[in-house]
């Protein structure tokens, strides 16, 4: 196989493997590790040509290699990553801190051990008196004073996550041996640490084979619960902004249980460049494009080079493995930065396996890695981790903390990838297929150090395209916001509305009433019904009166609104656009939201129960709204 030692497109450092994680079982079947070195092909001719792409232009590093931290940084950097940085410096103190209220145990154990850590490494450069973690998360016993002077247990369960402690003892998380092809329920009510530390208490964990056809990946279904399900982009702009420091820590705690060390580069400082397109940072073109397109969410030349690919090349043969004439995809690429903007660049002559090699060109060309540099070893990392489920709740996890500009165009990538794999019987490119090709373009830059341990390229090489495999197949799963996060942004919004304070005495006395009347419906969740007004401003003069029931879901109102509109002569404001010739209106025109209260706006699910809903929020406002369609400009 062709070594990444020789490549000056490096792959990035990634992590031993633990303990924990075993290799695949030596039982498994000869045809499918056959099958695998077979497969991989794909991979080291990719690679090859990446060589040659990047030999030809003599390219320089983009990204400034990454340092080596002090002792202390990397906690540093993660406490103000996860949003504490207050717990930082001489007069840190926790006692204001409104995140720190909402975590769960094994969160929370995380944070101390990350702020332990950091504590000791600034006694021992001989710095000013740090504050006791004792002081900010509360008391310990004994046995804890003694334990905190010595250095970190390596047992995945730390000494403050005793069994004791670990509530849903009911629960039952296990995972047994995968059945390929079988439905297994994917829960995101609990958080995924507190599963696994259940499930490490039982050891339940499995370790699950990497099977590369993907008719036998294992089938996940979410479970609803009453409030539904909500995906990435169901959230406003203000609450996702808050999703990214709750799933660092959750991810933390996660690989804590597992015993696995989360490892990120620190961001490096990207170089400019005279470009327009290619190797252009994704805000900057982002930035660009809504200039010209309000409300652009994916570079418009990445929405070309797909569009393209849609409607021409689905059905190539080989297409993203055949690789397009290198001379060819460089023209192309410098008629594209001189008029893509202007309009007059024609997509109907280029060769298809052109196409697809400036895409993946587009993806490499970016000057910090699409997974970013900063989680590029976290996203390869995945591999290690034997269970099947666990691995799709730490992708989950990584994907809620990428950057919008950076989930916005994995997601594109991934839907386009998505349609070259079902159009296999044509195009000879299963999912495995795919993968294999894909990866290096995501995981390999240039700009990131190469310090892969001899001879275990093969199996990074394919731990890497078993990720890229899992993001395509299970991405409708891993772009969902898990319900415990959710219920923390709402824990969040709650303390600090909580946390203003008010000299006027009349304004604290309603503040009084109203947490008072809160309670009352708290204690009252058993009210088998309610009466609510629901607001459709834009399409209404009037609100609609809904009767609420145990069984009333979203979807129940929107029928309802929809028999109003058109049966009952309502006065209608706005509604030309939802009319169709029938004189009918579907319900996946309309939208439910839910806003204020402890929530920003939250599109809710049709499968949502809105009694139950009203007992968790009952200061929200529920609106109906058309849903916005954004179509693609090429």
């Amino acid at each position: 196989f062709l070594s990444t030692r020789n490549c000056p497109c490096k792959m990035s450092q990634l992590p031993p493997k633990s303990p924990l994680a075993s290799p695949v079982s030596e039982g498994t079947n000869s045809a499918v590790e056959s099958l695998d070195n077979l497969s991989m092909d794909s991979f080291w001719l990719e690679v090859e040509n990446i060589k040659q792409s990047a030999e030809a232009e003599q390219e320089e590093c983009s990204l400034a290699d990454v340092k080596t931290q002090e002792e202390g940084e990397a906690e540093a950097e993660w406490l103000q990553d996860a949003g504490l940085s207050d717990l930082l410096g001489d007069r840190a103190s926790g006692s204001d801190n409104v995140l720190l209220s909402t975590l769960t145990k094994t969160q929370a154990a995380a944070v101390q051990r990350r702020l332990d850590t950091y504590s000791r490494s600034r006694r021992r450069k001989n710095k000013h008196p740090v504050r006791d973690v004792r002081d900010i998360f509360g008391v310990v016993n004994s046995e804890d004073t003694a334990a905190e002077k010595e250095e970190p247990s390596p047992d995945p369960l730390w000494h403050k996550l005793r069994t004791s402690n670990v509530q849903r003892k009911t629960q039952d998380y296990s995972c047994t041996v995968r059945n390929p092809g079988k439905e297994e329920m994917f829960n995101m009510d609990v958080a995924y640490s507190e599963q696994a530390a259940v499930l490490l208490k039982g050891s339940f964990l499995s370790d699950s084979r990497r099977l590369k056809d993907g008719n036998a990946l294992t089938k996940f279904k979410i479970p609803k619960g009453r409030l539904g399900v909500t995906r990435i982009g169901d959230l406003s702009a203000q609450d996702m902004k808050k999703i990214p420091t709750l799933a660092l820590i959750e991810l933390t705690a996660l690989c804590d249980v597992l015993g696995f060390e989360l490892k990120r580069n620190k961001a490096a400082k990207l170089k400019t460049t005279e470009k327009r397109l290619f190797g252009v940072p994704l805000n900057t073109l982002l930035e660009n494009d809504q200039k010209l397109l309000p409300n652009t969410k994916v570079p418009l030349l990445l929405q070309a080079l797909l569009s393209c690919l849609e409607k021409r090349g689905l059905e190539t043969e080989g297409i993203l493995r055949v690789s397009g004439s290198q001379t060819r995809i460089k023209s192309l690429e410098q008629k594209l930065e001189k008029d893509f903007y202007t309009g007059l660049f024609s997509w109907d002559e280029v060769h298809q396996n052109d196409v697809s090699g400036l895409l993946k060109r587009f993806i490499r060309e970016l000057p910090a890695p699409l997974l970013t540099a900063e989680y590029l070893p976290a996203f390869a990392a995945v591999q290690n981790i034997p269970d099947l489920k666990q691995r799709l709740q730490a992708l989950n996890l990584l994907i809620l903390i990428l950057p919008e500009p950076n989930r916005n165009t994995l997601k594109a990538l991934l839907e386009f990838l998505s349609k070259v794999v079902a159009r296999e019987n044509n195009n000879k490119m299963n999912l495995w297929n795919v993968s294999t090709v894909m990866a290096p373009n995501l995981f390999m830059h240039k700009g990131l150090p190469n310090k892969i341990p001899e001879g275990k390229e093969k199996q990074l090489a394919e731990g890497a395209a078993d990720v890229v495999r899992m993001m395509i197949h299970y991405q409708d799963l891993l772009w969902t916001v898990s319900s415990f996060l959710v219920t923390q942004v709402r824990k969040l919004n709650e303390s600090n509305s909580k946390k203003y304070q008010f000299c006027d005495k009349r304004i604290k006395n309603l503040l009084r009433k109203i947490h008072a009347d809160k309670d009352k419906v708290e204690k009252n969740q058993s009210e088998p019904s309610k009466i609510v007004k629901v607001h459709a401003s834009l399409l209404l003069k009037e609100s609609l009166e809904v009767h609420l029931n145990n069984a009333t879901r979203v979807a129940d109102v929107l029928r309802q609104f929809q028999k109003n509109l058109c049966q009952n002569g309502w006065n209608i404001v706005n509604t030309v656009s939802l009319l169709k010739c029938n004189n009918s209106m579907e319900c996946t025109n309309l939208l439910f939201y839910e806003v204020g209260g402890n929530i920003g706006e939250h599109c809710l699910d049709p499968d949502t129960y809105l009694l139950d809903l009203y007992h968790i929020n009952p200061h929200a406002e529920w609106i109906i709204k058309q849903n916005p369609s954004y179509p693609r400009m090429f």
